[in-house]
């Protein structure tokens, strides 16, 4: 396994070898001192895990396939009736990605300046919610004005915070814990997906997240060794893709 000048897996030569990569860092997840500034053969490597994102999916859906004719009902999601909106586009496409990438490996670097920002802005966005609402009357509109006031405070704080750690890498302990936080960090993403489906299938929803989990296994060794910006755009392709597909089986139907 070949490592870059910052400690990072340097990307591989093919996309066997960087597949194979993958492989070798999930058995021993390691955290380099920081992921390496975005360049050109970081954005190959994550086109290249994109592609095995989608073969991944394609086995799981194959499998579901075979379940399903064997007998199986499967659950639906809750999204599924859904008629896709531009609002709804956006929020797959866009807002998810980048909201979920922050939240769930934002902090996965290790580096003091992304777990602190998690820490603070979290209260600071409440805080933000609280003192609007307590100005503000209770109506609906008021009710997205506290969320976007709060949204920008975290952010503020959460850049703040940063950038004035910027130049700080990897902790020590963090490294030694990496296994654990990256673990925990995907079995979460995975999870937080079963309230995609209704709460009185969720507990047989379960095998379904298997999906995320593994996606969020690539993201996971995409946002530590090329970094959040590589992440936060193999979700954006991966969501985009099947948004796309359900666009295009919605059309071929009507």
């Amino acid at each position: 396994m070949t490592t870059s000048a910052s400690g990072a897996i340097a990307p591989a030569g093919s996309i066997m070898g960087e597949w194979r990569q993958f492989g070798r860092f999930l058995k021993r997840p390691t955290l380099p001192p920081r992921a390496p500034m975005p360049r050109m053969a970081s954005l190959l490597a994550t086109l290249r895990l994109l592609l095995l994102d989608f073969a991944i999916m394609l086995a799981l859906l194959a499998i579901a396939g075979i379940v399903m004719a064997a007998g199986t009902e499967l659950p639906e999601t809750a999204i599924a009736g859904m008629e896709m909106t531009v609002g709804l586009v956006f929020a797959a496409v866009v807002v998810a990605p980048l909201s979920e990438e922050i939240a769930f490996r934002g902090w996965l670097s290790g580096r003091p300046g992304h777990v602190l920002a998690i820490i603070l802005a979290i209260p600071a966005a409440l805080v933000a919610v609280a003192v609007t609402s307590a100005f503000a009357g209770e109506g609906l509109g008021e009710i997205w004005l506290g969320a976007l006031i709060g949204v920008l405070v975290a952010a503020v704080v959460a850049l703040a915070t940063i950038y004035a750690l910027r130049k700080r890498d990897a902790m020590g302990w963090f490294q030694r814990l990496f296994p654990l936080f990256f673990w925990l960090s995907t079995l979460a993403f995975s999870l937080i997906h079963i309230f995609n489906f209704p709460a009185d299938q969720m507990i047989m929803a379960l095998p379904l997240v298997l999906p995320q989990f593994a996606t969020g296994a690539i993201l996971g060794y995409i946002r530590v060794n090329y970094g959040l910006w590589a992440s936060i755009l193999l979700h954006t392709l991966h969501n985009g893709t099947f948004v796309g597909l359900v666009l295009l089986a919605g059309q071929a139907a009507a």
